[in-house]
């Protein structure tokens, strides 16, 4: 083999190598042995609804690359305070992220806005009031279907008015939650994500709510 053509092969590998290296996740998973993407966005277009629904009538819009949440509109508001349904009345930004699998990994940047942890905490249901990660001040508490289970965690935290990066990862049995490199690991056999396909971000009322880097991968 001549010196060109051992140039040629040595490129070509070099090449693979950078494409496999650029194919790999920047967040490595500890549950699952691979994973398969099901959804990336950086928010530069507009909202993607088949992942994306807006809950509440809150007010959701992409600003400056970032997907960001504010409360309903006053006159939502006082319809709702005088219905039957005033526990809905958008005081805080709701927005579901929809098909997610029942076994995933799902990274993101998370900012929930507001004065204190007065008005309720902040929280990230994953499955529909199925596993509530409620933050508060001196613990991240995981509550199970409402009041099956509840395990609190004194870390890792998630403080208010800064940008946080999330992971979480379940399977069932197992929801590993990752916050700023500080991990949790909560184990119950009441976990299980049979059934639902969304995670909910809730923040404080009067609050809001910021999200950008999303990307969910189906655990294999």
């Amino acid at each position: 083999m001549n010196m060109s053509s051992r140039l040629s092969l040595i490129a070509l590998a070099l090449s693979v190598n950078s494409a496999l290296q650029a194919a790999t996740p920047d967040y490595q998973p500890e549950l699952f042995q691979s994973t398969k993407l099901v959804y990336a966005d950086t928010f530069d277009g507009p909202l993607n609804k088949d992942f994306w629904e807006v809950r509440q009538n809150t007010t959701w819009a992409i600003k400056d690359g970032v997907l960001a949440g504010s409360p309903s509109s006053k006159e939502f508001q006082d319809k709702k305070k005088a219905s039957d349904d005033p526990s809905h009345a958008g005081l805080k930004p709701v927005i579901w992220l929809k098909q997610v699998p029942e076994n995933f990994v799902c990274t993101m940047r998370v900012r929930y806005d507001g004065k204190a942890y007065t008005k309720g905490s902040p929280l990230l249901d994953i499955g529909h009031h199925i596993h509530t990660l409620s933050f508060s001040e001196k613990a991240t508490t995981l509550t199970i279907k409402k009041n099956v289970e509840m395990l609190p965690a004194e870390s890792p935290l998630f403080t208010l008015n800064e940008w946080h990066n999330v992971a979480i990862e379940l399977k069932k049995g197992t929801l590993l939650l990752t916050i700023d490199n500080k991990k949790h690991r909560f184990d119950s056999k009441n976990i299980d994500m049979t059934g639902q396909a969304q995670i909910d971000f809730k923040a404080l009322d009067f609050g809001g709510c910021q999200i950008d880097d999303v990307k969910l991968w189906k655990g294999l």
